[in-house]
């Protein structure tokens, strides 16, 4: 465990794993193209000491390896997590009284820390601003991306209470700044918060919120856990379990909540049911584009308390890898024992970053009967927020499930278009802005497993890769790896994309080949950037075919922007870069921030 965030900043030095940026840089666009570089190199945190205009210091990365994450939680390899929980859930069916409660004496160390720890002095309020005191805008709050609406908080810690219940919830939801005493609050649909503030509207309350920056990195992590919802457990309950010791609690300054008493920054405040929601975004989200301008609830801060010499903590997304991926993987290891129970022929799962948690999940299954792929797929989009997942893979027990690209290749072997994929409806997130409506359209499985007579048996296949493949005039690069064919066009009118199948699919080389995925010209042909672009862009139900190929069907998914005259009737987003004139500003000043020398013997990957 570590106390608070420079208690874990203070370690990660130690190990050579921060590093001190003493220049001063800008919060607009500056700081993320550098973090952007480092966390895809695979390089350290990093703590900007001096940020223009601004009166606090940034903390960014802390997150940004799968090694680092699992020392933020407390654990060697992520993989400790699923054998933490494991041990936890085991149960003895059929023992009941004294033999029950017997053998939950040893498990008792490992709930140390469950209950967080009410305090009467915290940290987090050593300074005290109220009323007009208030100022956002000392804060660094960056702007990450060109066409952000403005400076947003990436790593709030947002703490509401039900109005009718009392049950506490802590939630991450990104927070765009709009003056100095006010914030959009982006409570999705879904979300806790905003079923919150639905029942505040009901009873005809304001509801309370604070929102707490920094703290033990696993308090940070729990806040984006999916918690299922258990009476009288919240995120804080796991963040205590996680580190084996209580979160320390304080009551806001001007709210009736509790606030973790180690937090760098708490704004506390209210949001009024009442009053009408303000435009929030666009903002350069983790699904790689931009979510376009949107109504949301305004958050009005009514008290901001810190630490003497706060650290202001941030994160950054965009096309991945990003941080978020490895806070995603401590997730999925986290819940596996939790699939496990109601699903036990799980082996194992894999949420793959070019997924972006939602868009694509690699199943492993123990399989004694046909058809349980499907029930394993059917149960497992009735999990939580499961139920946003997109396309899910089904392999056999063995096959590994990461890296998902290798996984999905070998799940090809085994189906046959058609009679092996399935689609379905379903909830979609909030964010998919490919789907037929808003939060809802196609999802597609692919039963990857070997089959059983029942169904069909195993048909024979042989992977191939082609050394020429056919020139077309409409298809600017392609490549081919076994059993799967992706190549990019320049989309110029509605169904191109299914034209350029047709004739690519009539080709001797589409031999040997399962699975088509076609992008957009600007799209690298590298396995991971044409999944991330082709996941991102499809309604299953609208966007892929069963069609014919030299040597059988073929599952061709259409990954092409949608138009218009093909009945796309929402906005499409743009897809996140960089303005070229940072890029050329971070690499001229490269050498000036210190990211040479021993960091760069340390990380490779950095220039």
């Amino acid at each position: 465990m570590f106390r608070n965030l420079r208690a874990y900043l203070e370690a990660l030095e130690r190990r050579g794993e921060l590093r001190r940026i003493r220049v001063p840089v800008s919060p607009e666009l500056e700081i993320a193209e550098i973090a952007d570089r480092v966390v895809k190199a695979g390089g350290p945190a990093l703590l900007f000491e001096r940020v223009l205009g601004k009166d606090f210091p940034v903390a960014i990365g802390l997150f940004g390896t799968r090694a680092r994450t699992a020392f933020a939680l407390g654990v060697e390899d992520l993989d400790e997590l699923a054998r933490k929980v494991e041990l936890l859930l085991q149960l003895k069916p059929g023992k009941g009284g004294l033999s029950a409660l017997m053998g939950l004496i040893p498990k008792l160390p490992l709930l140390r820390g469950f209950f967080p720890r009410r305090v009467q002095r915290a940290p987090v309020q050593e300074v005290v601003l109220r009323g007009e005191a208030v100022d956002l805008g000392r804060l660094p709050v960056l702007k990450t991306w060109p066409l952000d609406g403005g400076p947003f908080l990436t790593l709030p810690l947002v703490i509401t209470k039900d109005p009718e219940t009392g049950e506490l919830n802590l939630g991450m939801y990104r927070m765009q700044v709009l003056d100095r005493r006010s914030t959009a609050m982006h409570w999705q649909l879904h979300k806790v918060g905003r079923r919150h503030l639905e029942k505040a509207k009901k009873l005809g309350k304001r509801l309370e919120v604070a929102v707490a920056l920094g703290g033990d990195p696993v308090l940070t992590y729990a806040a984006t856990a999916p918690l299922p919802p258990l009476p009288g457990v919240s995120e804080f309950h796991l963040a205590g379990f996680l580190r084996g010791a209580p979160i320390e609690l304080a009551r806001g300054v001007t709210v009736d909540l509790p606030v973790p008493a180690e937090a760098e920054f708490v704004l506390e405040g209210y949001i009024d049911p009442e009053e009408p929601w303000v435009e929030e975004g666009p903002f350069g989200d983790h699904t790689g584009f931009y979510t376009p301008i949107d109504l949301y609830p305004r958050f009005h801060v009514t008290a901001l308390t810190h630490r003497k010499g706060a650290i202001y903590p941030a994160t950054l997304v965009g096309v991945p890898p990003m941080e978020d991926a490895y806070l995603i993987e401590a997730t999925e290891r986290l819940f596996l024992p939790a699939i496990r129970l109601v699903l036990p022929e799980v082996a194992d799962y894999h949420l793959p970053p070019e997924g972006v948690a939602h868009n694509w999940v690699n199943v492993a299954l123990r399989k004694e009967y046909p058809g349980q792929a499907y029930k394993v797929a059917y149960g497992m989009l009735g999990l939580g927020q499961m139920m946003f997942a997109k396309v899910l893979v089904a392999v056999d027990e063995g096959v590994p499930v990461k890296p998902g690209f290798s996984a999905l290749l070998e799940a090809l072997k085994h189906a046959l278009p058609g009679r092996d994929t399935l689609l379905l409806r379903g909830p979609l997130d909030v964010l998919d802005h490919s789907s037929r409506a808003f939060a809802f359209g196609g999802k597609l499985v692919i039963d990857g497993t070997r089959k059983l007579p029942e169904e069909g048996g195993e048909v024979a296949f042989t992977p191939r890769v082609h050394p020429e493949l056919p020139e077309d005039p409409e298809v600017l690069a392609q490549r081919q790896w076994p059993g799967l064919w992706g190549a990019v066009l320049e989309k110029r009118r509605p169904h191109q994309a299914w034209e350029v199948a047709e004739r690519l699919l009539s080709t001797p080389q589409s031999a040997g080949v399962r699975l088509l995925l076609l992008a957009d010209g600007d799209t690298a042909l590298t396995p991971e950037e044409l999944l991330w672009y082709v996941l991102n862009n499809i309604d299953p139900e609208r966007d892929a075919r069963v069609m014919p190929g030299a040597e059988g069907p073929v599952l061709v998914l259409d990954g092409t922007r949608k138009l218009p005259e093909e009945g796309f009737q929402r906005v499409w987003p743009e897809r996140i870069r960089m303005a070229p004139k940072v890029k050329a500003l971070v690499e001229a000043r490269w050498e000036e921030y210190g990211l040479i020398g021993s960091t760069e013997r340390m990380y490779p990957g950095l220039r």
